[in-house]
């Protein structure tokens, strides 16, 4: 058995980082994967991940020592079920808006009689022939609230079996109350919504999220009481190395 070791910190009340990957490069994935964060988040909704792409790197994390996830671009049952079959082992689901939306969502992610995932799987086996018999209990499930209206049904999403927790995205958000995402920090509207999610996820046992820019971000969120976070990602690591980089030559 693996042992999901993020869903295992948060369920003990602690936060769990994470790093979100959209490069769609494997080798990325791998090195992030053993650098000490507790999960890795593919990111097929927005990312530069193709379905091989996407299998290499979750094959190069089915030892790491961080936990692999995905997003999955959209809630779709095969979508879903691909990525479960190829190792991984949390499921991010996007614009999710009511209790129906999180039940076909959660539904898809578990084996019957829990859910309604398919039997069978590719690299995934290779977590062992008893797979099969801890994966329901290992897996973290986490839907996105990212409007208004999610965020006025939070607490009736947050109340569905098989929903672990939730991934706020906190611009889309934004858009949805006609805020422009590079001001909504300065939003007390923002604010209160965020708030709400907590509260909501504190209400009905889950575990509340928030997609963060960077790790000072990500710390003070979780200082607001949100548990599953990224902590920034690949594309923007990269670059702000190379800014500084440039700074120190002179450029």
């Amino acid at each position: 058995m693996r042992e999901n070791t993020a869903k295992t910190r948060m369920t003990q009340g602690e936060p769990a980082f994470g790093y979100s990957m959209g490069m769609g490069s494997p080798l990325a994935a791998e090195a992030l994967a053993n650098c000490g964060i507790d999960f890795i988040l593919l990111d097929t909704q927005h990312g530069s991940w193709g379905q091989d792409t996407t299998n290499l790197a979750l094959m190069a994390m089915r030892n790491s020592s961080a936990i692999p996830m995905a997003r999955v671009a959209r809630n779709d049952y095969t979508l879903i079920g691909r990525l479960l079959d190829e190792g991984a082992m949390g499921i991010v689901v996007p614009m999710v808006e009511t209790p129906d939306d999180a039940r076909r969502a959660a539904d898809a992610c578990r084996i019957p009689p829990i859910g309604k995932r398919s039997w069978g799987w590719g690299g995934a086996i290779r977590y062992g022939s008893d797979y099969p018999d801890w994966i329901n209990d290992q897996i973290f499930v986490a839907v996105q609230l990212e409007s208004i209206t999610a965020v006025d049904n939070a607490e009736a999403i947050m109340a569905v079996d098989g929903v672990d927790g939730c991934w706020a995205g906190p611009a889309d958000l934004a858009l949805s109350m006609g805020i422009d995402p590079r001001r909504a920090g300065e939003d007390d509207r923002h604010a209160k919504a965020l708030e709400k999610v907590v509260q909501a996820c504190q209400d009905t046992g889950k575990i509340p999220g928030l997609a963060c820019p960077t790790p000072e971000d990500a710390h003070r969120r979780a200082e607001q009481g949100f548990q599953y976070l990224t902590a920034g990602g690949d594309l923007g690591f990269m670059l702000a190395g190379a800014t500084a980089g440039l700074k120190t030559l002179g450029r």
